[in-house]
């Protein structure tokens, strides 16, 4: 059973999309932006002690894709390159060799989880990664999604970009993205009820462990959902 009323999410999602529309900054709302808002569900928990409790973390497909402009790499073997090539989408490819100048260099690997948003890695080389780069994706929370030659890869890219992760770490706060301002109402409202509802899935108490609910756009004001 649901806490939230469908109708008072949807007018929060009206009044977020209007306020970074060109008619919302006409009436003062908001200013213009250069770059397209990413929508984020901001959530704040309770009765949660992270230190004791299990701490949670999982991941959802959404409808839509929330984050089109998502920077992904895949860590290909010659097939893949050759795949990552063919695509429309922008995907960066790094080879073995590639892999293996950053010579487990901490600060190298580092910068490399940062440079992404997310890895996809070929089938054949996903049991190299630790050897090549050591932990430094998985501590980053950005370990590849493994991809194998019979898979269509346009359709993978899609699904990495359409997924979101919670996890619960050392702060009551957590933010995913669910949407962005050019996004149909509908989409935005299908991707965030989904969200909340594996959100509390997840949860030991479910509702009773959330604080707070947010929907906010990158320079938007946040939209109280609970």
């Amino acid at each position: 059973m649901s806490k939230l009323q469908a109708s008072s999410v949807r007018s929060s999602i009206k009044v977020l999309l209007k306020e970074s529309s060109l008619e919302g900054q006409r009436e003062g709302l908001g200013k213009k932006r250069n770059f397209v808002e990413t929508i984020e569900l901001q959530i704040g928990l309770k009765n949660y002690d992270p230190q004791r409790d299990k701490r949670f973390s999982g991941t959802v497909k959404l409808p839509n894709v929330p984050r089109p402009r998502m920077q992904l790499c895949i860590l290909a073997d010659a097939m893949d390159v050759d795949r990552a090539k063919q695509l429309d989408e922008e995907l960066a490819f790094m080879t073995v060799e590639d892999l293996k100048k950053l010579n487990k260099n901490k600060k190298l690997v580092k910068k490399l989880a940062q440079k992404y948003d997310a890895f996809l890695a070929s089938e054949a080389l996903i049991k190299q990664i630790p050897r090549l780069l050591g932990p430094g994706l998985s501590k980053a929370g950005k370990f590849p999604t493994p991809v194998s030659h019979s898979e269509d890869l346009a359709r993978k890219v899609v699904e990495v970009k359409s997924t979101i992760k919670f996890q619960l770490k050392k702060v009551l706060c957590l933010g995913v993205a669910v949407g962005h301002v050019d996004m149909e109402e509908d989409q935005i409202m299908q991707n965030t009820m989904l969200s909340i509802n594996f959100l509390i899935s997840l949860l030991k108490k479910q509702w009773q462990n959330v604080g707070s609910l947010h929907l906010k756009s990158t320079m938007g004001k946040p939209q109280r959902l609970y």
